[in-house]
């Protein structure tokens, strides 16, 4: 199972179920995610950290 087959299942369960209102909130999550992940090892890192 990819990481496509779990996108497009879960695009399926917002289709299906009416509950597009999860969408922005896994989107900022996610970009969250990987803001804390991409700016682990740069200088960048005790400025982000300082938003939390």
């Amino acid at each position: 199972m990819g990481k496509a087959s779990i996108l497009l299942e879960f695009w399926e369960f917002l289709k299906v179920r009416k509950k597009f209102w999860l969408l922005p909130i896994v989107t900022v999550l996610a970009l969250l995610g990987a803001l804390l992940v991409l700016a682990q090892g740069s200088a960048v890192a005790p400025f982000i950290y300082t938003l939390f």
